[in-house]
């Protein structure tokens, strides 16, 4: 059921009050030819998902937000938009608060506030035969109102920050910041996730399944890979997987 359809100066956003998943309302908007870009935002999701198929769990008055975009003619760089999408949730959230010195970027697609989950990304896209980008879609999902649990990793949100924000605020915020980035090139984006991220020489462990890497974080590939570097001098690049922080 449409509950409105609001604008921001940049992309149209409609709203919805119940859906099973933003991400599949973009995902049917592109499959179907629409252009966009569109951002579509629900008060609730029934079946929304994260990385992997995971469940992402969207109680009312957090973000439910996803965006459908044509590119162009341009080669599909899969991090690109991963660290794309990162940088204008950040940039859209540190809007609504005092100081940014809790906020930031975990490799690949988080948002963490004092260590905590805050935020997450999704993307989908597809290409032409030609190998060029035919849609992107980009989810994303902000604890505004509540933090959902999230198996061992510990989650935050917005209210108990004392930061009070409405959902259809930080979406118009949010869909500017990406109009903004989408204009910028690779680099540049690979640069300013580098800046909100977590610093260099950070100890991460990264799981692939049974695998376990650990290593220092030592920046980011040219494509968006994570590299890590271990005390015998070696560097490992790494292309996907779970991060995580660790402290001493």
């Amino acid at each position: 059921m449409l509950v409105s359809a609001t604008h921001t100066s940049c992309w149209p956003i409609r709203r919805v009050a119940e859906t099973g998943s933003t991400q599949d309302l973009a995902l049917a908007a592109a499959q179907a030819g629409e252009r966009g870009p569109v951002v579509f935002m629900a008060d609730r999701q029934t079946a929304g998902r994260g990385r992997g198929g995971r469940a992402w769990e969207a109680p009312s008055g957090n973000l439910n937000f996803s965006a459908m975009l044509r590119p162009g003619a341009m080669a599909l760089q899969a991090a690109h938009w991963s660290l794309l999408a990162g940088v204008a949730v950040f940039d859209a959230v540190a809007a609504y608060m005092p100081g940014t010195s809790g906020l930031m970027l975990k490799w690949p697609n988080d948002l963490l506030l004092d260590g905590a989950k805050l935020a997450g990304v999704l993307i989908d896209s597809a290409v032409t035969p030609a190998g060029l980008v035919d849609w992107v879609v980009i989810g994303v999902g902000v604890n505004i109102a509540a933090a959902p649990a999230l198996p061992q990793r510990p989650t935050a949100c917005l209210a108990d920050a004392g930061i009070a924000v409405v959902p259809e605020t930080v979406a118009g915020t949010l869909a500017s910041q990406l109009a903004k980035w989408c204009e910028a090139p690779t680099a540049e984006i690979r640069q300013a996730w580098l800046k909100r991220a977590h610093a260099i020489g950070t100890t991460l462990r990264v799981s692939q399944g049974n695998r376990v890497i650990e290593g220092t974080f030592l920046g980011l590939a040219e494509d968006g890979s994570l590299r890590l570097g271990h005390p015998n001098s070696t560097e490992t690049v790494i292309l996907s997987g779970e991060t995580s922080l660790q402290t001493a």
